[in-house]
Parts: C-alpha cells; sequence; structure tokens
C-alpha cells in the first residue's frame, strides 16, 4: 500500500508543464525548509544565517537544474560542460555541515525527477534520524581535546617541565611543537591535551603557572578538522 501512495505522487519529467514545475519547486521549498529548520534545532548554538538559507535555497536549484535537463542528453552534457569551469571553495567547518548540504541537494533531486513522495518520505525519516541522534547526544565525546601553549624560560627543560603536573591532574598530553621567542631567551610550547570534565581547569593552569614562572599561557578548544568542498 504504501508503494502504491509514493508511486502516485510520482511525476513525469520528460513534459515539462507549468503545473508539474510549480508542484516540484513548491516542495522542494518546503523540503529544504523542514531540512533547514532541522539544521536549526540540532545546532542551536552553531548555525549560521548564511548557512540556514543556503539549505532553503539549494533543493530549489537542484531541482530547477533536473527539470530544466529532463532526458535530454545534449542539455546534461551542456550543463556538466558549464559547471566543470567553477570551483567551490569553502571556508573549514564542520563535517556535519556538508552532510546536511549533500541530504538538501538528494531532495531536490528526487523533486526534480519527480519522485515526489519519495523526497518527502526520505526527508521526514533522516529528519527524524538527526533529532534522535542529536537527542541522544551519539558520538559525543565526555573528555574535551584543547590546545595549551606555554612560555617558559630558556633555562627550564621542556622535555619534563610539567610531566609532574600532567600526571597530578590525569591530563593526557602530546607535545606538539616548539619554538624560540624574545631573540631565543624564551621557549613557546604547544601541546595538545584531553581534559576529563572533572578536572579543575583553574588549578592545573595555576600549576603550570607556578612552573613557568608565571610567563604566558594559553588553554583554547582544539581547531577543527579542516575540510574542502
Amino acid at each position: 500500500m504504501l508503494d502504491s501512495i509514493l508511486n502516485s505522487a510520482t511525476t513525469s519529467t520528460t513534459d515539462l508543464t507549468l503545473t508539474n514545475s510549480l508542484v516540484t519547486i513548491g516542495l522542494a521549498i518546503i523540503l529544504g525548509a523542514i531540512i533547514s529548520l532541522t539544521y536549526m534545532k540540532t545546532n542551536k548554538t552553531t548555525y549560521t544565517q548564511g548557512f540556514t538559507l543556503t539549505l532553503v535555497i539549494l533543493p530549489i536549484v537542484v531541482a530547477v537544474i533536473i527539470l530544466m535537463i529532463g532526458s535530454n542528453v545534449a542539455r546534461a552534457f551542456s550543463l556538466a560542460g558549464a559547471f566543470s569551469i567553477i570551483r567551490f571553495r569553502s571556508a573549514a567547518g564542520d563535517p556535519k555541515d556538508i552532510t546536511y548540504v549533500l541530504f538538501t541537494m538528494a531532495a531536490g533531486l528526487a523533486c526534480g525527477v519527480g519522485s515526489l513522495g519519495y523526497a518527502v518520505l526520505f526527508t521526514v525519516i533522516l529528519c527524524a534520524l538527526m533529532f534522535a541522534l542529536s537527542r541522544f547526544k551519539f558520538g559525543i565525546r565526555k573528555s574535551q581535546q584543547k590546545t595549551l601553549k606555554v612560555t617558559i624560560p630558556e633555562n627550564l627543560g621542556y622535555e619534563e617541565a610539567f610531566e609532574e603536573v600532567f600526571a597530578k591532574f590525569g591530563v593526557q598530553h602530546e607535545l606538539k611543537k616548539i619554538r624560540t621567542t624574545e631573540l631565543g631567551s624564551l621557549y613557546e610550547l604547544v601541546y595538545s591535551v584531553t581534559l576529563d570534565p572533572n578536572v579543575n581547569q583553574k588549578a592545573f593552569l595555576d600549576s603550570i603557572r607556578t612552573r613557568n614562572g608565571n610567563l604566558d599561557l594559553s588553554l583554547t578548544m582544539a581547531p577543527p578538522v579542516t575540510a574542502e568542498y
């Protein structure tokens, strides 16, 4: 019965009509808005207006492209040639954002080929899945990975300077970078550290300060994995 319902909501893309075009574009707008709202609800503190608007517009663009191509092979090759000269680049971001971009493109593609029922079904299932994964905090690490930058005097051996402090607070660490500053009179050490939620960060930093002579230090969130698409 479900197959019959979904198949009944399928339109033919071989004959481009005003009615089919309006229905396809209208559904693409609705699905894009649903996906965008899902993204905002599952990323309440990190989403941007520009990206949420993109999620609404992208399914419409893809659907219109598919409508224009139809079954015309010459149009398909012409479009491929036009897009081959365009290079898309973006700043590094959350890999989950790329997933949402592909999600919206798939929804627009399904609308464009006339599989309207399946487009709605897949959108509902994936949005529900996104909500469930966000609700149960799937994949979230309890420990926090951060970057620790410490300045030390040149007479302090950096190999074991803070080993006792790291052991005391149970902090996993890896020395990533060493460089000299102030004409070689100081060293700057960059560590990748993993902090347990119950670690008192102020006490941890105070212990570091007593070892480096109260010179500069900073503790920041580790940079995200970079991505290009």
